[in-house]
């Protein structure tokens, strides 16, 4: 089994999509909330497919490996402990959380690369944002994205992360001139980021049946 272990000050994949699905100067999400956390989670079953620690067989993701030495070994133990498996959809859909959210902005915060900005409402801390701090690893992300699209050859954890933010709607953002066929050939067979597309095409079929 093959894995990919992010490079020494390399971000994971999970700090990767939050820091480009974030704008640098306000700190304030790109696209809602909803997408937010539902590609999130699909940034944590990609870094841990990455890793070797979970694997998709046939339609269920299981735990294959050793636990992970890393930041995302809770949700490896909910996979591998969980009684009978289940779709990479629907553990898209039970690893949402605002919590895993602001434990991932809190652990960029405590690495410099963004600023943790608290916001009062009469006298009380109620939205808080993550302007950027430092730009390095966010121009070193775009840049390995930008030759990979021109061609370059792609790693699997850079082919991960195109895949993890075309899944969110961000790529046309980002990177407006990308083509259609390029995005296909890197990320029509990433299993994590097709889940994310068919959490969010529930998400929107839920949300229209909600307003008929």
């Amino acid at each position: 089994m093959s894995t990919e272990i992010p490079g020494a000050g390399e971000l994971n994949l999970p700090q990767a999509f939050l820091l480009l699905a974030t704008n640098e100067k306000d700190g304030e999400p790109e696209v809602p909330p909803s997408v937010l956390k539902a590609a999130l989670s699909g940034a944590i079953l990609a870094e841990l497919d990455l890793l070797g620690a979970i694997q998709l067989q046939g339609k269920y993701v299981r735990a294959t490996g050793a636990p992970p030495q890393s930041d995302f070994r809770h949700q490896w133990e909910l996979i591998h402990d969980k009684s009978r498996p289940h779709s990479p959809r629907r553990w898209v859909a039970m690893l949402e959380s605002r919590a895993e959210l602001h434990r991932i902005y809190e652990g960029m915060a405590a690495l410099g690369v963004v600023t943790h900005v608290g916001e009062k409402h009469l006298g009380v801390f109620r939205t808080t944002r993550y302007p950027e701090k430092d730009h390095a690893p966010e121009a070193a992300l775009l840049a390995r994205i930008e030759s990979v699209l021109n061609g370059s050859a792609s790693d699997a954890r850079t082919a991960a992360l195109i895949g993890l933010l075309h899944a969110a709607g961000l790529m046309d953002k980002l990177f407006p001139g990308a083509g259609p066929a390029r995005l296909q050939e890197l990320t029509g067979e990433h299993w994590p980021s097709r889940a994310v597309r068919d959490e969010l095409r529930m998400i929107r079929l839920a949300e229209a049946e909600a307003a008929t």
